[in-house]
C-alpha cells in the first residue's frame, strides 16, 4: 500500500509539472485568426493555433532559467511578452488593443512585462509617427532633416527617462533586463548603461541575459573613448582582407551600417559630406556592413556614393567585427586618431563634420 501511494504521488507530481508552463486566454474580436508562440532563441514560431471563440492555450517546455517568451496575434505588429512560470497563466485581451491585456493572471515577471508594455505604448505610437514623418522628408531638404533630428532627440530622451525610472523601480524583474537590453542600450553612454545594470538584482546579472550584457559592457570598455581600438581584419568588396591597423597614421571613422537600415541610409549624406570635405586632410572612412546580401550591399554603396573602403563578412548581425565591438544598433561609429586611439563615438548629423573641423584645422 505504501509503495502504491508513492507511485500515485509521483504520477500526480508529473501532471502538475506538465501543467506548470501553460499560458492560455481569450482574445475578443479575433476569431479565425492565428496566434503564435515564440521563445527568445530565434524568429521562428514554436507553436501556433487558430483562435476559436477567441480562446488559445499553449503548453511550454520548462526553460532552464526564467526567459522571455512572446505571443503574436496575426495582423498585429507588437508582441505580448511574458515569462513562463511555476503556475498556469491566463490573459484576457481584445484584438484592437493587443498586446495590452485587460486582465492578467500570471507571475510577477509577466505582470512586470505587461506594465512595461503599457508604459511604452505612447512612445511606440510616437515612434510610428516619427517614422511616417521621416519617410516624407525629401533627401535634399536639410532644414526638415535637422528639425526631424531634434524631434528624434527629444523622443530618445523620453525613452531613456521612462526606461531608467522603470528599471530603478523594478530591480528584480526580468522586464528591467529586457528594457535595458532592447530600449536603453542603444541610447545610453556605456558608463550609464553599466551603472543601471549594476543596480539590478544579482540573480538577473548572473542569468543568461545578464551574461550577455556583461559581455557587451566588456566590449564597450574595449572601445571606449581614450582606449586603443582593437584591431580587426575583414574582406572588402573584392574579398581582400583589410585591417584597421593598416590605416595607422590617419584619422579613420569606423562606421557600422547596412543597406537595409533606414536610419543608416538617412545618415549617409552627412557622412559623404564630411568625407568629401576632409578626405584630403589625413582623414578616411572604413565602413563595416551588417548586410547578408552582397548585391544589395554593393548597390547601396554605389547608390549613396560611399567612395571609401568597405568590408563585410555578410553575416548580418553576426558580423564578426560588430560582435567584437558589441554593436547592437546601427548606425554606429567611432573615430580613431593616427595612433589608433578612439577619440569619439557615434558622431551623427553635423557632429562628425564639427569634430573633424576641430581636429583637422
Amino acid at each position: 500500500m505504501k509503495h502504491l501511494f508513492l507511485v500515485m504521488c509521483c504520477a500526480a507530481s508529473a501532471l502538475v509539472a506538465n501543467a506548470q508552463n501553460v499560458i492560455s486566454g481569450t482574445v475578443s474580436g479575433a476569431d479565425g485568426r492565428k496566434i503564435y508562440l515564440f521563445d527568445d532563441a530565434d524568429n521562428n514560431p514554436d507553436d501556433s493555433t487558430v483562435l476559436q471563440k477567441g480562446q488559445f492555450s499553449f503548453t511550454i517546455k520548462q526553460p532552464s532559467e526564467p526567459s522571455v517568451f512572446a505571443l503574436i496575434l496575426e495582423g498585429t505588429d507588437q508582441p505580448l511578452l511574458f515569462v513562463p512560470g511555476p503556475t498556469p497563466q491566463q490573459l484576457t485581451l481584445s484584438a484592437d488593443k493587443f498586446p495590452i491585456a485587460t486582465a492578467v493572471k500570471g507571475n510577477d515577471n509577466t505582470k512586470a512585462l505587461q506594465e512595461y508594455q503599457v508604459l511604452f505604448q505612447p512612445l511606440i505610437q510616437r515612434a510610428h509617427a516619427l517614422n511616417q514623418e521621416a519617410s516624407g522628408i525629401s533627401g535634399d531638404d536639410e532644414a526638415a532633416k535637422e528639425a526631424f533630428r531634434k524631434k528624434a532627440g527629444v523622443f530618445s530622451d523620453d525613452v531613456v527617462t521612462t526606461g531608467k525610472t522603470f528599471v530603478q523601480q523594478h530591480p528584480k524583474a526580468l522586464a528591467s533586463m529586457w528594457m535595458l537590453i532592447n530600449e536603453l542600450r542603444p541610447r545610453l553612454k556605456p558608463d550609464e548603461f553599466a551603472g543601471l545594470f549594476a543596480g539590478l538584482d544579482k540573480s538577473l546579472q548572473t542569468g543568461k541575459y545578464g551574461q550577455s550584457v556583461s559581455q557587451y559592457i566588456r566590449s564597450q570598455k574595449l572601445s571606449g573613448i581614450g582606449e586603443m581600438a582593437d584591431d580587426f581584419s575583414q574582406g572588402d568588396v573584392d574579398g581582400k582582407a583589410i585591417k584597421l591597423s593598416s590605416f595607422r597614421g590617419k584619422y579613420v571613422l569606423v562606421d557600422f551600417w547596412a543597406s537595409w537600415c533606414g536610419p543608416c541610409r538617412a545618415e549617409n549624406p552627412n557622412v559623404v559630406k564630411a568625407f568629401n570635405k576632409y578626405k584630403g586632410k589625413n582623414f578616411t572612412i572604413l565602413s563595416v556592413s551588417l548586410d547578408d546580401d552582397k548585391n544589395r550591399w554593393l548597390h547601396a554603396i554605389k547608390q549613396d556614393g560611399l567612395n571609401w573602403t568597405h568590408v563585410s563578412d555578410l553575416h548580418g548581425w553576426s558580423n564578426e567585427v560588430a560582435v567584437q565591438y558589441g554593436i547592437r544598433s546601427i548606425p554606429s561609429n567611432f573615430l580613431v586618431d593616427p595612433q589608433g586611439r578612439i577619440i569619439a563615438r557615434n558622431l551623427r548629423g553635423s557632429a562628425l563634420e564639427d569634430k573633424l573641423g576641430e581636429i583637422l584645422k
